[in-house]
């Protein structure tokens, strides 16, 4: 093996890690992240011999609590009769995927690119977008799951010590999400995530959930193929695994060597379109309406219980109260349950 002859003929782990810090150096893009560039953790610790810092962040996430539960959150559909809808678990590994395909193509940090795609949803609430929907009317300040993402890795997971991930896995968690209108080139520099790898999982979380959640709704009936706009399709192709296949290519054409990743303005105007179509068709149409408000009345009716009900939720949360902003404490708690638990707890 290349690594005994490194070592004259006996395995050290260190030298498994120093070959691939080497081949990051050497094979990687100039404009990828270095795993020894990290700009590192907020609490310094002792490195692993093994694996560099973005595999340990990965890692991380992927035992944790909050990853699991998201096995047992909606993506689109709420409490679908059927076992091949989306959930925000199989959301996430598609993601992944995609996320890892196009860093490979640009020779930019896979490691990087697959952490932040673990954990750009950690935050999300149950019930999906009517879950999200519910606590931004009703917490104070609002909520959006990409900061409650960040607030997970932070502060919540390991029993309130957080993860303790690298600057550069949050500054993706926490800027992975993209405004509706996709304007994502041209929004303030402060918007847009600092590595091009979490550039990448912007990209690849919204060609995930755009194809993915067609893909569920015309399983579901809501759509048919025809429904889809024809100017769209014709651009970016009638198949799941053609329209995925094209946008992963155009990214990888258009940003190769570049300081920034985007898509061609035809792919993107066309992807937009199809955005905006399933925002009005699908996340936010008439055909599952009643479904959408019961599950937002739900999320509102236990959030104003357990504000006024500190003994049941310390009972449920195992926290101590003492000196903490009782809504911010509600708001973690509902946002972590799962469909399945706040339907129980409900």
């Amino acid at each position: 093996m290349i690594f005994t002859r490194l070592s004259g003929g006996k395995l050290n782990i260190e030298m498994i890690k120093k070959y691939w810090e080497d081949w990051e150096a050497k094979t990687l893009s100039p404009h990828a992240t270095l795993s020894t560039k990290s700009r590192g953790r907020q609490y310094p610790e002792k490195e692993c011999e093994l694996r560099n810092c973005f595999q340990r962040d990965r890692d991380r996430i992927l035992h944790s609590k909050s990853f699991r539960r998201l096995k047992h959150k909606s993506q689109v559909f709420l409490s679908p009769e059927g076992d091949h809808y989306r959930t925000r678990l199989t959301h996430t590994l598609e993601v992944s995927q995609i996320s890892r395909t196009i860093a490979r193509g640009l020779r930019l940090n896979e490691d990087l690119t697959e952490a932040i795609s673990l954990g750009h949803d950690l935050g999300h609430t149950p019930f999906g977008h009517a879950g999200e929907e519910a606590l931004q009317e009703i917490h104070p300040g609002g909520f959006k799951h990409n900061e409650q993402s960040l607030r997970v890795v932070e502060v919540l997971e390991n029993n309130g010590k957080g993860l303790n991930l690298t600057w550069e896995v949050r500054d993706g968690i926490a800027r992975h999400s993209k405004t509706r209108d996709l304007d994502i080139e041209r929004v303030s520099g402060d918007s847009l995530p600092h590595t091009l790898e979490g550039q990448v999982v912007r990209w690849s979380d919204m060609i995930a959930y755009v194809n993915h959640d067609i893909d569920d709704a015309i399983r579901g009936g809501v759509i048919t193929v025809e429904d889809l706009p024809r100017d769209c399709i014709e651009v970016l192709g009638r198949t799941h695994r053609e329209r995925i296949n094209l946008m992963v290519k155009d990214i990888i054409i258009h940003s190769y060597g570049k300081s920034m990743v985007t898509m061609s303005a035809p792919i993107r105007d066309a992807t937009q379109e199809l955005r905006s179509f399933m925002f009005k068709t699908v996340y936010f149409g008439d055909y599952q309406h009643t479904e959408r408000e019961k599950a937002k009345r739900l999320i509102k009716e236990l959030y104003q219980y357990f504000l006024s009900h500190h003994l049941a939720l310390e009972s449920e949360y195992h926290i101590d109260f003492t000196d903490k902003n009782i809504d911010v404490i509600v708001c973690d708690y509902i946002s972590g349950m799962t469909d399945r638990y706040a339907l129980a707890i409900y």
